[in-house]
Formats: C-alpha cells, structure tokens, sequence
C-alpha cells in the first residue's frame, strides 16, 4: 500500500486522519462497496486494506504542520541556495532518469486517479520533455549567462531565486502539473506543495519517493522539501497571511485565479498563475485534413477536461465539408471505457449541466448538433445517470455568431468541440482577429500548407503562451514550455512559462577590474560639468 504521512523538515509526521484513495477503475464497476470501504477506513474503523478496491493513503495536516512547514522552508533554502548551480541541476537530471525508471508505477498511480491509460501516457511524456537534457540546459543558461566585458568590467545577468515557493496543483491532473515545483527546486527555491486530498497520491509519490531522495543525495537542508495535505482554499489562506511565502503558484480557474493575483500583490507575494484555457484552432483552406482532424480529436482527452486541448476550430468554408466529414468519423469511434483500457480516452464529466446548458444555448442560436451529447455509462449504453457525455461537435456559421456565445467565448470544461466556418470571403486578418480577441490565452495552432499564412500567424498572433503549426495541439517538446499564457489564462504576468525563470529575479552585476574609480559619483560629477542624474550614468565620469 502506499502511504504518506505529513512531511516537514526531511521527518515524517503524523496527520489528522488518513484520506483513502479508491482505484476509480473499480469505482466504476463497484461504487457502493469502493465508496462503502473507504469511508469506513477514513472513520477509523479496524478493517483490512483490500487493495484491489484502493490505491493507498495520504494523511491529512494541520494548520500547525502547515506553519512549520513554511518556517522550515525559510530556514532551508539559504543552505540549498548555496549549492552550486551544477548540482542544482543534477536532481533535474535525476528526475528525469527516476520517471523513466517508474514509469509503469507512475502510470498505475495515475490511472488508479482516474487518468485513461493513454492520458497518462501523454502526461508522462510532458514531464519528461520538462526534464530533458535539453531542457535543463537551457534552464541553466537562462539562470546565468556567460559573463561579458564592457567599459572595463566584467558583467553579467544572473537570476536568483525568489525564496520559498508555495505550489498548489491542480485536482484535475495534480500528478503532472506538481513536478513543476521541482524545477522551482533546481532554480534555489525551497518548497512547500500541497498534495490536494481530492486526488493526493500521485503527488505525495512524486515528492516522497522521487524528489525527497534525490536531495537528500545532494545535501540539500532537510526543510529544503515539505509536504502538506489540506484544503486549497485554506492553505492558500495561510501562505498569503505568512512572511515565510514569496511565490505562490496556483492551477485554478480564472475567476478565482485573477482575484488570488489581487491578493497576492497586496500581500508582497508573486503570484504565478496556471488558469483556465480556450484554446482555438485555425484550419486553412489548404491544411492537411485528416492530420487536423486528428489534432482537434485531442479535444476529447480527459473528457476535455483538461486546459491546454483545443475548444474551438475555425475552419475555411472551402475545406469545411471535408473537415467535418473526416472529424466525424474520429469522433465517432471515441467511446467511453474503464481508466485501465490503453483505448480510452474519456474520463466521467463533472460540469454534466454546463454541458447541457451551452449546447443549448449554440441550438437555440441556429447552431447545429453534429454528433454526441448523449450521457452514457462506462459501457456506452444511454443512462440519465451516466458519468459520461459521447463526444460532442457542434457547427456554427460565422464569425459574428460565434463571437455571441459562451460556448466561443469561455472555457468548456466537458467533451465539446466548438467548430465555426466564416461565411466567404474569408480573410486571414478576421480569422487571426478572432483568436486575439479572445480573452483566455494558452495555446492557438494552425494548419496550413501556405508559408505565408504561416509567417503572418506567427506573426499576428499576439495571444497566447504557445503557438503551435501543423503539429499535436496538446503534445510537448524539450526546451519548450509547455504551460503558461496571457490573459485569463496567466493573469497580467502571464507569458509562456518556464518554473525555474518564473521562480527567480534578475539580478546585473558588473565588477570593476581595468578603471579604480577614486571619488565618488557626485564629487566627480562636478569636475564633468554633469549634475547628480547625468553623472549617475556616465561611464566617463567613472573612469
């Protein structure tokens, strides 16, 4: 069984209760005898741990661990700070070999959460282009660049890191999205995560298991880790009232996630925000048809329910048609299925009635139902009750139109692809118009066979962290972050993010080795003719 306890301060400790994770496969099959089992483990009562029906245990914290988490952190990260930036990399380097080596564990973890077989797959796959070599070589070299000569100086940028970052995952993917603290880790940050109890498992493994080790080996302080299990909203609560937090990054939705930015910088903290997404996609008329059907089928992964896969197509009425045809047949062959199944994509819908509610709304505006909507059970058969939705696309003609409906304009949480053809003529300049008037901004991608087309949306494409071309909307790259956007994705710092850049400050430095400057500044000033404010930036003057 796995089991974690609260960890503080490199010790083990003992939490309020444990939180019983089921094995969402077998809650599927077996709800009443999962649910039945864990809520009598979690009331204490002394039963024998089936772990056919659970995946293991996470205890619960205090507010108390939750303080002295953040005191121990403090304490730590001077020490970790000082350890050289080389070796900062090297726990990179060792998470990158440990996910290779656990990788069918981490996929069983994962899928015990819930994530399809091939969702975790894709998972695992970001983390490892995260922790590519390639990657963690461009980390370093942004963190400090090569050192120069200028006016008799040596100089050069280095980033230094912000202090204790504070890391609150998301509860959709929690697992993935937490080993970004480890590259605010490697940056000469120390840590405080929160695994969340809706999903803590995945995350208490990466930490307890892969990280905590790792810098043990590297001699990092014993607060240089922490490991809490509480509440989001109350742990966040606490980090923004303590001075032992200087970063604070949160996986949310925009609305809560914009006003936690307003909290932030009040408090003094940096806020690093990982929000909603609305990701749009563009298909030229001349694009490859069934490699952007497959790409806009990305959609259904999770359910949809993940913020980085595409919601919403705009599709040139002259390949339209063949578009759709192709995207239909896909789609049609996406059924639901147990996690455990390599063929499922889908996962069991939580926003079921805003799903009913904005397809209603693209109806009653003259859209068009293509396929799916139907709620289903794991074994595709129709049930009010069913945990799934059949894989929605839904059609609408016309910019115009589109732009008057949530279902365009917000994120949707559930299996629902959005497609809009533009009534003919059709500019490129209104195509492009639509993406950048949306108000979210993670990823946009393109399809096309046209160069041009290509350099003018690389070019006028302003919002958004990524931009992909005739590539997966939702796959990943070494050296190429994956997260991050504008808007109300990211908040008013948002921008394309690297954790180990995001983490840390940049600080100039210049060292004087060929001129001995002898006065001051301003007494020197004089003798230059220059007042206070011209002497301050004159180099002969310092001479």
């Amino acid at each position: 069984m796995h089991s974690y306890e609260v960890w503080v301060n490199g010790v083990e400790e003992p939490g309020t209760r444990w939180v019983y994770w089921p094995r969402v496969g077998q809650l599927l099959r077996e709800p009443f005898e999962v649910l039945g089992l864990k809520a009598r483990l979690e009331r204490g009562e002394d039963l024998p741990y089936d772990d056919r029906l659970l995946a293991g245990r996470v205890a619960l914290s205090a507010p108390a661990q939750g303080l002295r988490a953040l005191a121990a952190a403090r304490a730590a990260q001077p020490g970790w700070a000082a350890v050289p930036l080389a070796d900062r990399m090297e726990l990179l380097h060792g998470i990158h070999r440990a996910v290779a080596e656990r990788r069918e564990e981490l996929t069983g973890l994962l899928v015990a959460e819930g994530h399809p077989v091939r969702l975790a797959a894709w998972e695992l796959d970001s983390v490892t282009a995260s922790f590519h070599p390639d990657s963690v070589a461009d980390f370093a070299a942004r963190l400090r660049e090569p050192e120069r000569t200028s006016a008799g100086r040596r100089t050069r940028m280095v980033r230094k890191p912000d202090g204790v970052v504070c890391l609150s995952p998301p509860r959709n993917a929690p697992t993935s999205n937490s080993f970004y603290g480890a590259l605010a880790l490697a940056a000469g940050n120390s840590l405080v995560v929160n695994a969340p109890p809706t999903a803590p498992l995945g995350v208490s493994f990466v930490y307890r298991e892969l990280v905590a080790p790792l810098l043990e080996r590297l001699g990092a302080p014993p607060g240089t880790l922490n490991v809490v299990c509480t509440h989001a909203r109350a742990v966040v609560r606490q980090w923004l009232d303590s001075p032992d937090c200087d970063d604070l990054v949160f996986f949310g939705g925009s609305e809560q996630g914009l006003k936690l930015e307003r909290e932030c910088v009040a408090a003094g903290k940096k806020p690093v925000l990982e929000l909603s997404g609305n990701d749009g996609v563009l298909v030229w008329r001349d694009a490859e048809v069934d490699l952007a059907a497959r790409a806009l089928c990305e959609r259904y992964y999770g359910s949809g329910q993940i913020c980085m896969t595409p919601k919403f197509a705009i599709v040139h009425p002259e390949v339209a048609d063949r578009l759709l045809k192709e995207l239909m047949e896909q789609v049609r062959e996406i059924r639901p299925g147990l996690p455990e199944d390599p063929r499922t994509v889908l996962s069991p819908v939580v926003k079921r009635a805003e799903f009913t509610e904005f397809v209603g709304e693209v109806l009653a505006a003259g859209g068009e139902l293509l396929c799916g909507g139907e709620f289903v059970d794991v074994d595709d058969e129709p049930s009010s009750a069913g945990p799934f939705i059949r894989p929605a696309v839904v059609r609408v003609d016309g910019l115009a139109a589109a732009a008057r409906l949530r279902a365009f304009r917000e994120e949707t949480f559930f299996p629902l692809l959005c497609v809009v053809v533009p009534e003919a003529p059709v500019r490129l300049e209104e195509a492009i118009g639509f993406l950048n008037a949306n108000r979210y901004g993670l990823r946009n991608s393109l399809w096309t066979q046209d160069e041009r087309v290509v350099e003018r949306f690389c070019e006028e494409v302003v919002n958004g962290g990524m931009l992909k071309v005739n590539d997966s909307h939702i796959g990943c790259l070494p050296s190429v972050p994956y997260n991050g956007g504008t808007g109300a994705t990211g908040g008013i710092f948002g921008e394309a993010n690297m954790p180990a850049v995001r983490t840390t400050h940049l600080q100039s430095i210049a060292v004087a080795t060929l001129v001995r400057p002898r006065e001051s500044v301003f007494d020197h000033a004089a003798a230059c003719g220059a007042g206070p404010a011209e002497a301050a930036g004159s180099a002969a003057c310092m001479g």
